[in-house]
């Protein structure tokens, strides 16, 4: 079976979010490998690479979102960081199921 995978793209929590509780009820760190997805379920591990340098991450899903419109996932700070994705902001990448 192929992996289903999306094309979209990603920003990520500030380092300010930290200790804040996300939809599964743990504590977002900043350095933790976490995400939000729309309908993954929490603990689903995802690979989500960066199309503009080809950096890739595994992350756990952990919280619901984003709800801003064209974009498909939220990234903790450390996956962001990981991704080389800080100085953007926002990035376009391909997230499948790991």
């Amino acid at each position: 079976m192929v992996a289903q995978k999306h094309r979209g793209k990603a920003t990520y929590y500030s380092k300010r979010a930290t200790g804040s509780r996300t939809a599964s009820g743990e504590l977002l760190h900043h350095d933790s490998l976490t995400c939000a997805h729309r309908t993954y379920a929490f603990g689903t591990r995802l690979k989500v690479t960066n199309l503009s340098n080809g950096k890739s991450v595994i992350v756990r899903v952990t919280d619901r979102g984003p709800f801003a419109r064209g974009r498909i996932i939220d990234l903790s700070y450390g996956a962001a960081r990981e991704l080389g994705m800080l100085s953007q902001g926002v990035a376009m990448v391909e997230v499948q199921r790991y």
